[in-house]
């Protein structure tokens, strides 16, 4: 028979597991006197995948940096796993199970595709870290490259590395910021295989993209940023009645 302390605690767990992986309310953001982002408001579930959509300067990239404290001053709530994070370093911000891959990738070139790998510290549940032996299952072309320098891998391998890299961290909510940019076709279908892959063992997803054929069959849910502001939210059962729409807020 269960006692009234083990009740407590399994209430208290479920009702953590039902809060959202990431919850945003009336985010501001500056980059020094700039106010780049006015009021963002969204929410992403556990085990979702949702794509911020845009033009260029909408403010897709600043909502990223500003969930891992990248920005200048901001003010509103930014809530990972029901815990508020607006006033926390970005280093703190990590430890909250987040891995983010930046769309300029970051590796360090001077090291080898496998030393990058070995290098990032846990930030998450170590039990969700992924080992060397996954991510080379994943990503074949990066056991083939695993002793190369990070200069000497193609853009598609570098890629790749930076979304291992954070893998291998044991972070559940991944912001990926236009992972798809400039490459190759065969790269692009390798990194949606991967996103499903890693959907459908529980990771959370944020994705920017510009390139809407790659993020329409991937994503739960989109949210449209125009000026700093969430101007459309909809879910994938509504893709084909919001065209119209996003034909005119993104000229797709």
């Amino acid at each position: 028979m269960n006692t009234v302390a083990e009740l407590e605690n399994v209430e208290v767990s479920e009702l953590a597991s039902a809060e959202p992986a990431l919850e945003i309310a009336g985010l501001q953001t500056w980059y020094g006197e700039s106010h780049i982002l006015h009021g963002v408001d969204l929410t992403v579930n556990r085990g979702e995948v949702v794509t911020l959509l845009g033009r260029n300067g909408a403010g897709r990239t600043t909502t990223l940096r500003a969930i891992m404290g990248l920005t200048g001053r901001r003010t509103g709530s930014i809530r990972v796993g029901g815990r508020e994070t607006i006033e926390m370093p970005t280093h703190r911000i990590a430890h909250c199970g987040i891995g983010y891959c930046p769309e300029e990738r970051g590796i360090f070139s001077s090291l080898s595709c496998e030393e990058n790998l070995l290098l990032p510290p846990p930030v998450g549940d170590t039990a969700h870290m992924m080992s060397l032996d996954e991510i080379y299952a994943m990503f074949p072309n990066l056991q083939e490259r695993r002793m190369s320098q990070g200069t000497r891998l193609s853009g598609g391998e570098q890629q790749m590395l930076a979304v291992a890299r954070i893998l291998r961290t044991g972070a559940n909510l991944l912001l990926l910021d236009e992972i798809s940019e400039g490459l190759a076709p065969v790269i692009v279908q390798a990194l949606a295989r991967m996103i499903m892959t890693l959907k459908a063992r529980g990771y959370t997803i944020v994705m920017v993209e510009q390139n809407f054929r790659f993020a329409a069959p991937l994503a739960d849910r989109f949210y449209v940023m125009e000026h700093g502001r969430i101007v459309e939210h909809f879910g994938a059962g509504e893709l084909e009645s919001k065209m119209p729409a996003l034909h005119d807020l993104l000229g797709v």
